[in-house]
């Protein structure tokens, strides 16, 4: 065995995870309270204050922005109807798409619907090889479990050779396809690793509730099987054929490759709803905020081989799937299956700030320098039952917390590494009420380290509209 601590038996990280102390941050004063039936947000005051810019408009409803390494300065638009849109330097948003998968896509609910085109990642060659990478929602395939809603695409495209603002639609390769039972949690967001150039895929665990019924496996839900991809965030290598017949081939260092019954693509799980992932730009590591059940919303600083709770718990709480409703009382475990720590989110939101968390990025820019190191998110809805008022959110570190020490390896992570962030709310300059007043459907990086946020003012995917906004995020 190499001596690269990369590669570390597991047998050796399980017994380290076994020695370390409770992770969940259930006894955090940053956790969130239950009372009389709600969730409560432990939020910071004063609220940050920003502006927003307009930066693109008449999408439908846009999902995330992404700019590749190629030194056009064009930022690419993914539309949840199946379009993937250019926002080209003094040109503005092209008429032309770039990608147009309709025709591709599942059947989309208009008035709601979690299915879709929901991500787009550039190969790291991208500028020299046209490579590209989707992740989308197919009618489910032939043979497929028979009143399952869809089988969920990880695809490869490359650029048209005469057009660099064209896709070659017909360069399609299908790495990896997964089917769904439910139309929702889905995951979604597909990212290269920025040391490894490995792919990164997030993975719900297969939709409906509480991690049970239909396609969801007896008694311990799908995020916690090791044999299934679902509730999982996986790595993969796109640069090699895998054998047995698979499109990609296995990083060696995957956390599972040697043991047994687990997929060796997990990179970590126990994960609802991991619908938004991001690197951080200065340090590498890998963020999530994953979607909770109806109470608590998570924001995870994820390592290697790590375990994070769902559905043993939602966020730092006890998880009862027969009552979602309620948390029970304690004591509820703080270990897995094989006595693995059960690793707690940074930052735990309450249903008092909106429906569903949407992840975002920590914050490396220059325009808004008291941001600086912050990681900024938001809420899809706001307040519950309120439409179009969805927020945006910042959460700061905990004072002499340095990201780039918390450990790529789940087994040597600390609850004092693993400390909550303070979230706060950000008011929006202008604002009547300092909301966004739109659905916050994503959020979106460019080369400079700004970031964006993707809106619209319809709750589905309704093609017939075109009230999707691409907002950037400037000084008040």
């Amino acid at each position: 065995m190499s001596a690269d601590p990369e590669r570390r038996p597991v047998a050796v990280l399980s017994s380290r995870m076994q020695a370390q102390s409770d992770l969940t941050n259930q006894a955090s004063p940053l956790a969130c309270t239950f009372r009389d039936g709600q969730s409560y947000t432990k939020l910071a005051t004063p609220p940050a204050v920003v502006g927003l810019e307009r930066v693109a408009e008449g999408l439908a409803a846009p999902m995330m922005l992404t700019e590749p390494d190629d030194g056009s300065g064009r930022r690419f638009i993914v539309d949840q109807i199946g379009l993937v849109r250019v926002l080209a330097p003094g040109d503005g948003l092209l008429e032309e798409p770039f990608l147009d998968l309709r025709h591709r896509l599942v059947r989309l609910n208009p008035r709601y619907d979690e299915r879709g085109l929901l991500s787009l990642a550039f190969h790291p060659g991208y500028a020299e090889n046209g490579r590209f990478f989707v992740f989308y929602s197919a009618p489910l395939r032939s043979g497929g479990p028979r009143g399952w809603s869809c089988t969920n695409r990880l695809s490869e495209f490359r650029v048209s050779r005469d057009d660099p603002d064209r896709a070659d639609p017909g360069s399609e390769r299908v790495l990896l396809s997964i089917d769904k039972p439910a139309h929702n949690h889905n995951g979604g967001p597909i990212l290269f690793g920025p040391g490894d150039g490995y792919l990164y895929l997030a993975l719900g665990d297969g939709g409906a509730a509480d991690d049970t019924g239909t396609g969801h496996t007896p008694g311990i839900g799908n995020a916690q099987d090791p044999t299934t991809l679902l509730g999982k965030i996986i790595r993969i290598d796109v640069d090699r054929p895998g054998g047995s017949g698979k499109e990609y081939a296995i990083p060696p260092d995957n956390p599972f490759v040697e043991t047994a019954g687990f997929r060796p693509e997990i990179y970590a799980m126990g994960l609802r709803n991991p619908a938004y992932l991001s690197f951080d730009a200065r340090t590498g590591r890998l963020i999530t905020a994953s979607a909770g059940q109806a109470l608590f919303e998570s924001i995870h600083v994820l390592a290697k081989g790590g375990n994070y709770g769902w559905r043993i718990r939602e966020g730092t709480h006890c998880f009862d799937p027969a009552d979602h409703n309620r948390p029970p009382a304690g004591p509820c475990p703080v270990t897995g299956a094989r006595g693995e720590p059960l690793i707690g989110p940074i930052v735990e939101v309450g249903h008092d700030m909106g429906t569903t968390i949407v992840g975002g990025f920590v914050y490396r820019g220059a325009a808004m320098p008291e941001l600086a190191g912050a990681y900024i998110f938001g809420d899809w809805s706001g307040t519950e039952g309120a439409e179009e008022g969805g927020r945006i959110l910042v959460a700061t570190p905990p004072p002499g917390f340095e990201l780039g020490a918390y450990p790529l390896e789940a087994d040597r992570v600390t609850a004092e590494q693993n400390r909550m962030w303070t979230p706060r709310e950000v008011r929006i300059a202008g604002s009547p009420d300092g909301n966004v007043n739109a659905y916050v459907r994503g959020f979106g990086e460019d080369r400079a380290r700004e970031v964006y946020v993707m809106v619209n003012r319809e709750m589905g995917p309704d093609a017939s509209t075109a009230t999707g906004e691409v907002l950037k995020l400037v000084p008040a």
